[in-house]
């Protein structure tokens, strides 16, 4: 009896983070119909989206869901020419989102041919929040994927990171993540400025780390990550690279 109830105990467990994840909105809802029957809030989503890096049709759209946010969903518009801002023009896609950098953030991958508008939602305490659109540009303006970044060891356990543009010049603000070989976030922190130093933030205009981070081990190795995103919430630079510290 004690392994079956384990097992029930389980199946509820997967259930629940599968339910989790998913909408409960009907596919191919207008984000219009979605607006005029909730309390919503505009500009209140931190989303972005990229190249995939592998197929040139598909794209990852980002988002950062703060904790209790449900019914993350995924809209789009049916092509570029459309007015961004006119809701009535983004329909649900049902893709589910899947984990980022185990669960801290959400994603959702994409087959398309064409550039579109998108726009991520979620709801967070019976409040429906919405992203600020976000321009797909795999075709024209395929995003930059590289390792290239410098790592300033001067300073015990605090390494200084820094990073040039890549191929596109219109980059207005920087994302970069600290993580272990885990894959947990230890920082999510944004800057205007092409370097961070870890964990400062004289020059950090926003910041989603939820907890101190650990002090790094000089034993340990750790990824950077960073996202070089335009103001219209396009990635044009993915950088990936791990490192240790260096006594």
């Amino acid at each position: 009896m004690t392994r079956i109830r384990i097992i029930v105990f389980l199946l509820c467990c997967i259930f629940y983070a599968c339910s989790e994840n998913e909408s409960t909105i009907p596919q191919d809802t207008s984000l219009a119909s979605l607006v005029s029957a909730n309390t919503t809030k505009i500009d209140n989503v931190i989303a972005c989206a990229s190249s995939s890096g592998i197929d040139e049709s598909t794209i990852i759209a980002y988002v950062y869901p703060r904790p209790g946010a449900t019914d993350i969903s995924y809209y789009e518009t049916s092509g570029i020419n459309l007015d961004k801002n006119e809701y009535q023009n983004y329909k649900r896609i049902a893709i589910p989102p899947s984990d980022f950098f185990n669960g801290y953030l959400k994603k959702f991958e994409r087959t398309t041919d064409s550039e579109k508008w998108v726009i991520i939602t979620f709801f967070e305490d019976g409040v429906l929040h919405l992203s600020n659109p976000i321009r797909l540009k795999h075709r024209t303006k395929p995003t930059t994927f590289t390792s290239d970044v410098s790592i300033d060891m001067t300073t015990a356990m605090m390494p200084v990171f820094g990073w040039t543009d890549g191929v596109d010049d219109d980059t207005v603000i920087y994302f970069q993540v600290i993580s272990d070989m885990s894959n947990e976030l230890l920082s999510g922190t944004y800057t205007t400025q092409q370097q961070f130093q870890y964990y400062k933030l004289d020059n950090v205009v926003l910041n989603i780390t939820r907890e101190t981070p650990p002090q790094l081990n000089i034993t340990d190795t750790y990824n950077f990550t960073l996202m070089g995103v335009s103001e219209d919430n396009w990635v044009n630079l993915f950088i990936e690279r791990s490192f240790m510290l260096t006594p």
